[in-house]
C-alpha cells in the first residue's frame, strides 16, 4: 500500500492545475480565469518561470448554428442534384461551412457554392525543418555540407533527395442557371455578442467583430441558426506530497488512491461571468497591445475551426505611426504579454501570439481614438502612391550616394514628399515585364486548350503531373517558393471575389512548411527585418525605393532600412541591401533572439505510453518498438537535456522509476485508475545520458515482463492523464501504442461498428468522435506544449474516429496498422519497424506557432490539419515534424485591381531538438488576373483536388458522407459548366474542358472510389477514419499517390528511358491508365499507392522474369505472401529493385510491397484501385464523364 496522502479529486477526470472551463454543448473551450492564480510549488519540482501572470476574462462571441437548414433530398440517381431549400441570396461560391457539433466556429466566412450543405470548417497548421541531419539512415544519398559564410548558414544536406516538397487547396461557386444543391457553402453572419466564453490557458486570443458586409457578393448565402448552450465545468486538483517513502515490493510497489490527513493545496476553479475590466486592473508595468474598449471585440479563437472576418485582413496604412509609437509596439511583440495567464501548475506560458508578431496591430482598434497622422499620406485607389506593386529582381543600385530628391509627377502625392529617382521597376515596368497577363489577347496557352473528355481517352500523361509555373517574369520566376513547400490552388489570382465565383473554383493555399530541404538558408544575423505595420518578414518581393527605404508587398507600408541589413555577408560588401540573401530566397530560416522566446528553449522530452494488455502481448508489438527505440536511442533528436520516460497500462497503470543511482528499473503500479496520481513525479521522466543504461536495461526486459498476463482490460484514458500531468511542466511528444478498444476508466468507449453496414450505398454513421474526453485531454496537452502521436495496432474494431481527436488537436500525428501480428502478417511489422526508425530519428520542431499572412485585400477563411486555431491567422504546434501538410482556404475581401501581384507568406516560429529557436518562412508570389480564361489558364487541379478532399472530410462529419459525395460532384459540374459557358460554339453533346482542368473528373472519380468516401464496398469503419485523418494531414506529393495512384509495366524495364541518381541508372517507364484494359496476362505490373506497393504478375508471364526478379522457376511457385524481392544477379533484377528503392527514397515512411497473383486474396484491393473500371456500386470514368454532362445539360 502506498503512503499517506491527500485525497486528489479529478471531477472532470482528466488533469491536475488546469484552469476553469466553460464551453458550449458539444465543444470544448478552456480561458483563463479572471482571477490571478496562485503560486505554488508543483509537484513536479520543475518550475521555469518565476513569475505568473493573469488576465482578464474576455468576452468570445459565438455563432448561433443549426444543424442543416438546406433540407436536402437524395433523388434515385447517384449524383443526381434536387433543389435545396436555402435562405438567402440565390447563388454563390464553395465556403467552409460550420459545423454543428465537432468544431467551434465563429461565423464570418466568405461564400462559397459548389458545396451545397454546412460544410464543416477545420483547422491547419504546419512546421518548418532545419534541412536533412548529417545522418540519414532513411535516405539512401550521400550527406554532403553546404557552403558556409558569416551570418548565413546552410547546414549539411543530402547530395541527391528526391524527398522533400509541399501543396495547397478551398472553395467553389454555382452556377445561376443550374440548380443548387449539395456545395461546400457558408455564409457571412453577424454575431450576436451575447456569450462570454473562457479561452486556453495563456491564449490571450478574443473574437473580432463580424460583419455581414460581405454577404452582397455574388454568392447563395447559407443563413446558419440555432443555439449554443454554456456548461461550467470544475476540476478540482490537488498537490501530493512526493516525499513520502516509496515501499519496494519484489520490483513493484502497488499505489492505492491517496487518502485524506495530509495537507494539499487544491484549487476549485469554476467558470464565471465578469464584466470586462477596466485598463487600470491590468499591471502598469507590462505593455499591452490591447485598450480596455477594445477588450470585447478583437480577434478569435475556436478548437475545430474558425472564419475569418473582414477586418481581419485588413492592412494597415502605408505608413502608420510616429517612431515613438512603433518602438512600443516592437517591444510588446518581443516581450511577455501580460494578459496571457497560467494556472498555478502550468508553468508553460503560451502567448506566442506577441512573439510571432500579431497579424495587424494598427488596424484592430476599434475605439475613436484619433489615428496618428501617417508619415506617408495615404491616397485613393485611382491616384497609386509612388512605388504601389511589387518590383521584379532588384537590379543593383547605380549610386552608392543617395540620389538627389526630385519632386514627383505623381498628382495623388503630397507635394511635401520626397520622391527618389526610380531605379527599380515599379508597377508600369512589371506588368509589361509580364508580358500581358490577360492571356486572350495573346496566343492561346497550353492550359486553355479544349480537350473533348468525351471523346479524348488518353489525358493521363506519361509521367508525373508536374505543378503549374505561375506566369511571372524569369526573375520572379526563380525567386519564388517552390510548390513542394507551398502551392496555390489557382497560380492566377482572380481580381474579385466576383470572378472568382464565377470561375466555380475554391482559392487555397496546400502547404508543407517543415518538409526535409536538400539546401536551406540559415540567417544568423542578430537582426530580422520585419515590416512595422504587417510584421511581415522581408523577402524577395518586397519594393526598395532607395537604400534606407523599403516597402511591404502585404501591407504597402514603406519602412526604414536597418543600418546592419545594410551589410552583404554574401559579398562582403556595404550598400546593397537588395543582394541580402534574406532578399534572394523565399524560404530561408531565422536563429531567433531571446525576444522570440517566453521562456528558456524547452528541452526535447520523449514519453511513451505502451500497452500491455494480453491483446497487445498476443500481437507481439511490443519486441519491435523496444528493439527500434534500442537502436535509435543515440539517434533521438536532443542535446545533453534530453528527457525521457515510459508508462504501462492494463487495467492498471505501471511506472517506471529509472533515476540514477538505481541498480535496476522500478516498477511503480497505481490500481485506482479512476483517481490516477503520479507516484514519485521526479523520477519518471529521466535525463536521457545520465540514466542511458537504466533505460536500455528496461527495453531489454518489457517484452517479456507481460508475457504471461490475462488483463485483457485496457485503461487508456487514466494512462494518459497521467502523461499528461507527467508532461505539463516542460511539454515534449508523447507517443502512444494502442491495440483494442478502451474499456476501463476515463475515455472508455464501446464499439459502434455494424459489420452489415459497411457494405451501405447510403447511411455511414459513427465518423465523429463517440466522447469528447480525447479532444479536451489533446486541447490541455495542447495548452501545455504536448503533442499526442497515436500508433493504432488493432485487428478489431477501436473506434479511432474517438482516438484521433487525441492527436489532431494536439498537432499529433496517426499512424494505423489493421490486422497487426508480428508474425501472421510480417509485412505490417516490417512497416512497423521502418516507420518507427524514421520517427524516431526525423526532425521535429517543439512549442511551434505558424502564422500566414497575404497581401491586402486577401483573407484566410478555413484551415485543415492537426493543430489548433489560437486566432484568425495563427496555428498552435505542440510539435511540428517534416512529414505534416495543411491546407488553407481563401478568399477576397477586397478588389485587387490597384496590383499586379500579391503574396503570401507563412512563417513557423519553433523550437528545435538542439534547443535554438528558429523561425521558417516561406513567401509566395502569384500575378492578379482579371479574366475568366486566366483563372482557367492557371488553374492547379491536383491542389484544388487536394483541398476539395479536405473540404469532403469535414462535411462528412458534419453532415453526411452521400452529401460530401454528391458536393464533390456538383464541383466538377460547376466549373465545367462555367468554362462552356464562356466557350462559343460548342455542342451540347460535347464535354469540354481547359487542358488545365481536364484531369479533374478523373480525380474526383478517384477520390468518390477511394476509401474514406467509397459505398457499396466493404470498408471498415476504422479503415474510413484513417483514410480521412491522412487526407487531412498529408502534403500534396503523398496525398495524390493516395487519391490516384500511380501504375507502370515492369517487365520490360531494360527497354525503357533512364535517369542517374547517385550513380544508380533508374529506369522510367510511361504512366498507365488505372484500368484493366492496360493489364495484359503476359506482363507485369507495378502499382504505387503511396503506403503500398502492388506487383501484379500475369499467368504467362516471362518465366525470365520471374527467375530473375521474383526468384522462382515460374508463376506457380510464386507463394501467396510474398513481400520482399530477393537480390538476384541479373539485370532485370538490378533495373526493377532500382526503379523501387527510388520510388520509395522518394516519400518518408516505407511502403508495403505486395506480389499479387490471380488467385491471391489481395487481388481484390488492387483491383479496387484501378478507378476507370466500373464496380457493382460505381460508375466507371466514361459513365462518369456522361453522367456529369447530364447534369450540365441539365
Amino acid at each position: 500500500s502506498g503512503p499517506v496522502q491527500s485525497r486528489m479529486e479529478f471531477p472532470s477526470g482528466y488533469g491536475s492545475h488546469l484552469p476553469s472551463y466553460s464551453v458550449p454543448s458539444g465543444h470544448y473551450s478552456q480561458v483563463p480565469s479572471k482571477a490571478a492564480a496562485s503560486h505554488l510549488d508543483n509537484q513536479y519540482r520543475a518550475n521555469y518561470y518565476p513569475t505568473y501572470y493573469s488576465a482578464p476574462a474576455q468576452n468570445v462571441m459565438t455563432p448561433s448554428v443549426g444543424t442543416n437548414v438546406l433540407n436536402t433530398q437524395e433523388s434515385q440517381q447517384l449524383y443526381n442534384k434536387t433543389p435545396a431549400h436555402t435562405v438567402g441570396s440565390a447563388e454563390g461560391p464553395i465556403q467552409g461551412a460550420i459545423s454543428s457539433a465537432s468544431y467551434l466556429h465563429t461565423s464570418a466566412q466568405q461564400s462559397y457554392s459548389a458545396f451545397g450543405n454546412h460544410y464543416s470548417t477545420s483547422v491547419s497548421s504546419s512546421v518548418a525543418s532545419q534541412g536533412f541531419p548529417l545522418n540519414s539512415d532513411h535516405y539512401t544519398m550521400p550527406m554532403v555540407p553546404s557552403a558556409m559564410y558569416p551570418n548565413v548558414s546552410y547546414p549539411p544536406v543530402a547530395a541527391g533527395s528526391v524527398y522533400g516538397q509541399v501543396f495547397t487547396s478551398q472553395t467553389l461557386p454555382a452556377v445561376g442557371q443550374f440548380k443548387e444543391t449539395n456545395t461546400f457553402s457558408s455564409q457571412s453572419t453577424s454575431v450576436p455578442h451575447s456569450l462570454q466564453q473562457h479561452v486556453p490557458v495563456g491564449y490571450n486570443t478574443t473574437l473580432t467583430t463580424i460583419s455581414s458586409a460581405q454577404s452582397t457578393q455574388d454568392s447563395l448565402c447559407r443563413n446558419l441558426t440555432g443555439s449554443v448552450a454554456k456548461v461550467n465545468n470544475q476540476i478540482n486538483t490537488g498537490g501530493i506530497d512526493s516525499s513520502q517513502p516509496v515501499h519496494s515490493v519484489s520490483q513493484s510497489v502497488l499505489f492505492t488512491k491517496p487518502g485524506a490527513g495530509t495537507s494539499a493545496s487544491s484549487a476549485v476553479i469554476s467558470s464565471v461571468r465578469t464584466p470586462a475590466p477596466s485598463l487600470s486592473s491590468q499591471p502598469q508595468s507590462s505593455p499591452s497591445v490591447t485598450q480596455s474598449s477594445e477588450l470585447a471585440l478583437q480577434e478569435g479563437m475556436q478548437y475545430g475551426g474558425y472564419v475569418n472576418n473582414q477586418a481581419s485582413s485588413a492592412p494597415a496604412p502605408l505608413s502608420s505611426s510616429s517612431d515613438d509609437e512603433e518602438e512600443d509596439e516592437e517591444d510588446e511583440e518581443a516581450a511577455i504579454d501580460s494578459s496571457s495567464t497560467t494556472s498555478s501548475a502550468s508553468p508553460v506560458l503560451n502567448n506566442y501570439d506577441a512573439l510571432e508578431g500579431g497579424g495587424y496591430p494598427e488596424t484592430r482598434s476599434v475605439t475613436s481614438s484619433p489615428v496618428p497622422a501617417p508619415s506617408v499620406p495615404q491616397t485613393s485607389k485611382a491616384s497609386k502612391p509612388f512605388g504601389y506593386g511589387y518590383p521584379t529582381l532588384q537590379p543593383g543600385y547605380q549610386n552608392a550616394a543617395p540620389p538627389a530628391p526630385v519632386q514627383p509627377n505623381n498628382p495623388g502625392h503630397h507635394p511635401g514628399f520626397q520622391h527618389y529617382p526610380q531605379q527599380y521597376p515599379g508597377v508600369n515596368q512589371l506588368s509589361s515585364s509580364l508580358g500581358g497577363l490577360s492571356l486572350q489577347h495573346s496566343q492561346q496557352p497550353e492550359s486553355l486548350r479544349p480537350v473533348n473528355l468525351t471523346q479524348d481517352r488518353n489525358i493521363l500523361p506519361v509521367s508525373s503531373v508536374p505543378a503549374p509555373v505561375p506566369n511571372l517574369n524569369s526573375d520572379l520566376r526563380k525567386l519564388n517558393c517552390s510548390p513542394d513547400s507551398f502551392r496555390c490552388t489557382l497560380t492566377n489570382i482572380p481580381q474579385t471575389q466576383a470572378l472568382l465565383n464565377k470561375a466555380k473554383l475554391p482559392l487555397g493555399l496546400l502547404l508543407h512548411p517543415f518538409r526535409d530541404l536538400t539546401q536551406l538558408p540559415v540567417i544568423t544575423s542578430s537582426t530580422i527585418v520585419r515590416c512595422r505595420s504587417c510584421r511581415t518578414y522581408i523577402n524577395p518581393f518586397v519594393s526598395f525605393i532607395d537604400q534606407r527605404r523599403w516597402k511591404c508587398n502585404l501591407c504597402y507600408r514603406v519602412n526604414d532600412v536597418p543600418e546592419e541589413f545594410m551589410y552583404n555577408p554574401l559579398t562582403r560588401s556595404y550598400g546593397e541591401p537588395h543582394k541580402r540573401p534574406e532578399v534572394q530566397n523565399s524560404t530561408v530560416e531565422f536563429i531567433a533572439s531571446s525576444d522570440y522566446m517566453l521562456r528558456p528553449p524547452q528541452p526535447a522530452v520523449y514519453l511513451f505510453v505502451l500497452d500491455v494488455s494480453h491483446n497487445a502481448v498476443e500481437a507481439g508489438y511490443l519486441t519491435i518498438v523496444c528493439q527500434s527505440l534500442l537502436e535509435n536511442l543515440d539517434k533521438l533528436p536532443g542535446d545533453s537535456r534530453t528527457r525521457i520516460g515510459f508508462i504501462t497500462f492494463d487495467s492498471t497503470v505501471q511506472f517506471y522509476n529509472l533515476q540514477e543511482g538505481l541498480s535496476q528499473p522500478q516498477m511503480l503500479i497505481v490500481s485506482d485508475i479512476d483517481d490516477i496520481f503520479l507516484p514519485t513525479p521526479d523520477s519518471l521522466l529521466v535525463n536521457l545520458h545520465e540514466s542511458k543504461e537504466l533505460i536500455k536495461d528496461l527495453l531489454n526486459a518489457l517484452p517479456n515482463m507481460f508475457t504471461n498476463t490475462r488483463e485483457t482490460h485496457s485503461a487508456l484514458g487514466p494512462a494518459l492523464q497521467a502523461a499528461f500531468k507527467l508532461m505539463s511542466p516542460t511539454g515534449g511528444r508523447i507517443s502512444v501504442f494502442q491495440t483494442q478498444l478502451p474499456s476501463l476508466g476515463a475515455g472508455l468507449l464501446h464499439s459502434r461498428e455494424d459489420p452489415n453496414q459497411r457494405s451501405s450505398t447510403k447511411v455511414v454513421q459513427h465518423l465523429g468522435p463517440a466522447t469528447d474526453f480525447y479532444k479536451k485531454l489533446a486541447l490541455d496537452c495542447s495548452g501545455q506544449q504536448t503533442a499526442v502521436d497515436l500508433f493504432l495496432l488493432s485487428s478489431q474494431y477501436s473506434d479511432l474516429a474517438s482516438l484521433a481527436c487525441m492527436s489532431k488537436y494536439s498537432a499529433g500525428c496517426i499512424y494505423y496498422y489493421p490486422s497487426f501480428h508480428r508474425s501472421h502478417n510480417p509485412a505490417q511489422a516490417e512497416k512497423l519497424q521502418k516507420d518507427l526508425k524514421r520517427y524516431l530519428t526525423r526532425k521535429i520542431g517543439f512549442e511551434a506557432v505558424m502564422r500566414i499572412r497575404c497581401t491586402k485585400g486577401l483573407s484566410i477563411h478555413t484551415f485543415h490539419g492537426n493543430f489548433f486555431v489560437r486566432s484568425t491567422d495563427l496555428l498552435s504546434l505542440a510539435n511540428v515534424n517534416p512529414d505534416a501538410g495543411f491546407a488553407v482556404q481563401m478568399s477576397i475581401e477586397e478588389s485587387l485591381t490597384d496590383t499586379s501581384l500579391v503574396c503570401f507568406q507563412t512563417a513557423l516560429l519553433y523550437t528545435s531538438s538542439k534547443g535554438e529557436r528558429r523561425i521558417r518562412v516561406h513567401t509566395l508570389c502569384l500575378p492578379v488576373v482579371s479574366s475568366l480564361a486566366d483563372v482557367y489558364a492557371g488553374a492547379d487541379v491536383q491542389a484544388v483536388v487536394c483541398l476539395l478532399a479536405n473540404m469532403a472530410v469535414d462535411r462528412s462529419v458534419s453532415s453526411s458522407l452521400s452529401d460530401a459525395r454528391d458536393a464533390l460532384v456538383n464541383a466538377v459540374v460547376d466549373s465545367l459548366a462555367a468554362y462552356m459557358s464562356t466557350a462559343s460554339n460548342l455542342q451540347q453533346s460535347m464535354l469540354i474542358a481547359p487542358n488545365s482542368l481536364k484531369l479533374f473528373p478523373l480525380y474526383i472519380l478517384a477520390l468518390l472510389k477511394q476509401k474514406a468516401f467509397r459505398t457499396g464496398t466493404s470498408t471498415r469503419l476504422d479503415d474510413r477514419v484513417y483514410a480521412m485523418c491522412q487526407m487531412k494531414s498529408q502534403p500534396l506529393v503523398h496525398l495524390m499517390k493516395m487519391i490516384h495512384p500511380n501504375l507502370y509495366r515492369i517487365d520490360k524495364l531494360i527497354d525503357e528511358s533512364t535517369i542517374h541518381v547517385n550513380d544508380r541508372v533508374v529506369p522510367q517507364p510511361p504512366l498507365q491508365k488505372l484500368s484493366a484494359e492496360k493489364l495484359t496476362r503476359e506482363g507485369a505490373f507495378l502499382m504505387d499507392c503511396g503506403s503500398i506497393f502492388y506487383i501484379w504478375i500475369g499467368k504467362n508471364c516471362s518465366n525470365n522474369f520471374i527467375k530473375d526478379v521474383l526468384g522462382y522457376p515460374n508463376y506457380a511457385s510464386v507463394p501467396q505472401k510474398m513481400t520482399q524481392l530477393p537480390e538476384v544477379d541479373a539485370l532485370s533484377s538490378e533495373r526493377t529493385r532500382s526503379f523501387i528503392s527510388w520510388l520509395r527514397d522518394s516519400r518518408p515512411l516505407s511502403p508495403v510491397l505486395q506480389v499479387i497473383k490471380d488467385e491471391n486474396p489481395a487481388k481484390t484491393d488492387f483491383f479496387q484501385h484501378l478507378i476507370e473500371d466500373r464496380t457493382e456500386a460505381a460508375f466507371s470514368y466514361y459513365e462518369f464523364l456522361l453522367n456529369i454532362q447530364q447534369q450540365i445539360c441539365k
